[in-house]
């Protein structure tokens, strides 16, 4: 990104440290020659402190007006006459790194419900799902921006439900999904990214869990992201989706989790998601089906607080239930890993790795 003038330098402060050592040259107190200021080093310093901070609500704006006039010019299919010189000033990766900016800034909880009174949240939304010339690139950063918005932002999160985010990242999430008719569809960079926006939208708010949990096509989302099986078609019920990436399976299983584990989860909740505690148990804490340590510890860590809630008072008596069913399976996976963890060498870096599994597996065992 290039800077509008000299005025937004981040190097302004210098300035300011070379006024002020002017006045102090370290050989006496300042005070022994104080000055009155005089009205011209005054404005001098005014300007400088003025030039040396970045307004970010202002720098929000200039940021939201370049990528709408970046992404309407990459829309528009046909150049007319006159654009063409702005499309060039605005490429692609200039608007990649407008987002990273932007991201940056809405880090911040009420930069972020600044940006979203904007109007930046449709902005957004609309740039990540809306069929057109928008770069691959363009989208995902889209979704990084929202993601880092509605991270434990409710304001924001409720925003996102008002607006019908949902439905539409969902249908994103299978436009990118292999289908009969189009096998080349699949891009897990994709998927991971609407997973992960997916995720920071609904957990910790109630509502927007609630919602998701009751929505089929957000469980068949799920149900794609973890590689599960085909189990709305009886006829290709035992073919398995092709395996998605490890960040996507990370992504969704961390979804699942927080769903099945959130304060105001109940009994109906998990047996709607009876499949998919199941499947845990038989394959995403089987080093045979799932290669990534971290997704079967995740897994195992999900499947230990599952049980210890159906021991309290404020129980989830279902979820005990379904695990009890797959208990031999467990026990045989778990001793065969324990023994495998222990028999590496004792100062290995293997064994290192290998330790908080090895934990999780003692936790949900003994």
């Amino acid at each position: 990104m290039t800077s509008n003038s000299n005025n937004n330098s981040p190097f302004a402060w210098l300035g300011l440290l070379k006024w002020s050592l002017a006045y102090s040259d370290g050989t006496r107190p300042t005070s022994e020659e104080f000055k009155p200021m005089s009205n011209e080093d005054m404005e001098f310093l005014e300007k400088v402190m003025k030039e040396g901070i970045i307004d970010e609500g202002e720098r929000m704006k200039e940021i939201l007006r370049s990528l709408t006039e970046g992404v309407e010019s990459v829309m528009n299919a046909s150049v007319v006459e006159g654009e063409e010189e702005k499309r060039k000033e605005i490429s692609e990766d200039d608007m990649f790194d407008l987002f990273q900016e932007l991201r940056d800034i809405v880090e911040q909880i009420d930069y972020a419900r600044a940006f979203m009174a904007m109007g930046g949240i449709t902005f957004l939304l609309g740039c990540a799902t809306t069929e057109g010339n928008i770069p691959k690139s363009i989208r995902k950063a889209s979704l990084s921006v929202l993601a880092t918005m509605c991270q434990n932002n409710p304001p924001v999160q409720l925003n996102l439900l008002e607006v019908g985010h949902m439905p539409q990242l969902i249908q994103m999430f299978f436009d990118y999904s292999q289908t009969d008719e189009n096998a080349d569809a699949v891009d897990d960079s994709v998927r991971e990214k609407v997973v992960q926006t997916l995720s920071a939208s609904i957990r910790g708010h109630s509502m927007a869990e609630q919602i998701f949990c009751q929505n089929e096509h957000g469980k068949t989302m799920l149900r794609i992201g973890l590689g599960m099986p085909h189990a709305s078609n009886p006829a290709t019920a035992d073919r398995p989706w092709a395996k998605p990436s490890v960040q996507l399976r990370k992504r969704s299983l961390f979804l699942l989790k927080a769903l099945l584990t959130a304060d105001e989860v109940t009994s109906e909740r998990i047996m709607q998601y009876e499949s998919f505690v199941s499947f845990v148990c038989t394959h995403e804490i089987n080093p045979e089906w799932e290669e990534e340590a971290e997704i079967r510890e995740m897994g195992l860590e999900m499947l230990t607080e599952l049980i210890a809630r159906h021991h309290v008072p404020v129980n989830v008596p279902a979820a005990g239930t379904i695990i009890a069913q797959h208990k031999n399976s467990i026990a045989s996976v778990g001793v065969k890993r324990i023994e495998e963890i222990k028999c590496l060498e004792e100062s290995s870096e293997e064994r290192e790795y290998a330790m908080v599994e090895l934990e999780a597996w003692e936790q949900l065992m003994f």
